[in-house]
């Protein structure tokens, strides 16, 4: 017999997905959710957290992607053990991806990074923001002489997902950037595309030292946004062809 569950309580102010992501992933973090539970179905959560199917949609595949939920056709969709979290991007790093999942996995980035984006400009201390910052004068002096900014994107990113003060999702992050290390790597070589990521960190980096969690949400997701445009690009360009 199923261990009955407390219902969710509903978001307040803003329907993103990725306040929907943070508040479902809380519920797993606290045991609200415990491993082996079947959350409510997708009409009983809408209900409850007052937002639009789509953007749960959205927030419980991310949640999938990173190992937390396992969805079972025709069974409903269940909490997993602490210890398969972060499984699925592990066994992607070792079979592969194809385009598909590329594209699944950039969905995920997207909205995990977003969350920690906010969560920077609220947790971060003045420490975590000057590392930030460090990783902005990195990328800014990699393009002066005229090198691959790709040591310093990973640093700026990971100094985000570090200063949210979220262990399962900045691993989720590190491993999901990894999976994609080799297109953002073809992304920063295309012209022009290593200034635009910087200005694009400066906003965050500001965003989140002068502790605007909506403005640094934003401004990750317009840059993840693009991201995912020119790696989908670069993808049809490289890829095997049919």
């Amino acid at each position: 017999m199923r261990r009955e569950i407390r219902p969710a309580m509903p978001v307040v102010r803003t329907k993103l997905t990725t306040t929907v992501f943070e508040q479902l992933v809380s519920f797993v973090v606290s045991e609200n959710w415990k491993p082996g539970d079947r959350i409510p179905p997708e009409r009983e959560l809408c209900q409850q957290l007052g937002i639009a199917r789509t953007s749960l949609r959205e927030a419980l595949k991310a949640m999938e992607l990173v190992g937390m939920l396992d969805s079972r056709i025709g069974d409903g969709t269940f909490v997993c053990p602490r210890s398969e979290f972060l499984s699925r991007p592990l066994l992607w790093a070792f079979t592969g991806t194809d385009r598909d999942e590329l594209q699944e996995i950039m969905e995920a980035r997207t909205i995990i990074e977003e969350s920690l984006a906010g969560l920077a400009a609220e947790r971060a201390t003045p420490e975590e923001i000057g590392v930030i910052g460090d990783a902005v004068q990195q990328n800014r002096d990699a393009i002066a002489r005229g090198e691959s900014i790709i040591a310093a994107d990973m640093a700026f990113h990971l100094a985000v997902s570090s200063a949210a003060h979220n262990g399962v999702l900045r691993n989720a992050v590190q491993l999901l950037r990894n999976l994609m290390r080799q297109w953002i790597l073809y992304k920063l070589m295309i012209p022009d595309v290593p200034e635009t990521v910087l200005k694009r960190h400066v906003k965050i980096y500001k965003a989140i030292a002068t502790r605007k969690p909506a403005a640094a949400r934003s401004a990750m997701r317009l840059h993840l946004e693009e991201t995912m445009k020119l790696v989908t690009h670069v993808v049809k360009d490289r890829g095997p062809k049919g």
